[in-house]
């Protein structure tokens, strides 16, 4: 059977959004997506992870520097209060269940805070940073990023240096506790991080699910997130 992956959505006033971009590559790598609806509680968390077998945090706004002890900075853009609150539940119960779980852009972000991390708020102003927002079609692959080859980013990339899009302004600051920095960019922007006793449990900068179909290592990271979770139905 095929696994059964719940996918965070985007908070938008009455709405939860997806893009299609996500489920399309679950569903090629043999996985079954299902959209995570807004204003469950502990309870309803803990069913939602006991009947599916992966999560996949998806790309959003920024996140509420609050929850790693700071005040906002002028440059901070928008926050959603609803879905910060429920991403920090679901990461937390889905960690403690030693499930899978693939985190993309603000994705890395949020898993980095639940675990005790913090971010960079806005690395434009706080770091000496590359262009990190690119100005060209998302499929294009923007700049480079340098893996640790030990790590499962080098093994799937089978490369040192390999080429990623990018759609950020925030960043890793301090990894949190039980995850390794695996992938930096040159101006030392953490692109990945990982746990490395998780079966999966993998964060990356940039927006595989936009370059899955001309970049074999964002389409191998499809493909082996929906592998782990495959692996949560023996």
């Amino acid at each position: 059977m095929k696994p059964i992956i719940a996918v965070t959505a985007n908070c938008e006033d009455e709405y939860a959004g997806l893009k299609h971009a996500y489920s399309e590559w679950i569903l090629k790598a043999g996985g079954i997506p299902v959209i995570v609806p807004f204003g469950l509680g502990d309870e309803e968390v803990r069913t939602l992870c006991g009947a599916t077998h992966g999560l996949l945090l998806s790309g959003g706004p920024d996140i509420d520097p609050d929850y790693y002890g700071e005040q906002p900075l002028p440059q901070l853009g928008r926050i959603t209060p609803e879905r910060d609150r429920q991403e920090l539940l679901l990461i937390r119960e889905y960690m403690a269940e030693q499930k899978p779980i693939f985190a993309i852009c603000r994705g890395l972000q949020v898993l980095n805070v639940a675990l005790g991390g913090s971010l960079y708020q806005d690395v434009y102003s706080q770091c000496r940073a590359l262009k990190h927002s690119q100005n060209a079609p998302r499929s294009h692959l923007s700049h480079r990023v340098r893996a640790e080859a030990d790590s499962r980013i080098g093994r799937i990339a089978g490369a040192a240096e390999f080429k990623t899009n990018s759609f950020h302004h925030q960043a890793v600051k301090d990894v949190a506790p039980g995850m390794r920095v695996t992938a930096k960019a040159e101006d030392g922007i953490v692109e990945a991080i990982e746990c490395e006793s998780a079966r999966f449990v993998v964060g990356v900068q940039w927006h595989p699910e936009d370059t899955a179909g001309v970049d074999d290592v964002s389409r191998k990271l499809f493909e082996q997130f929906v592998e782990a979770c495959r692996g949560e139905q023996a």
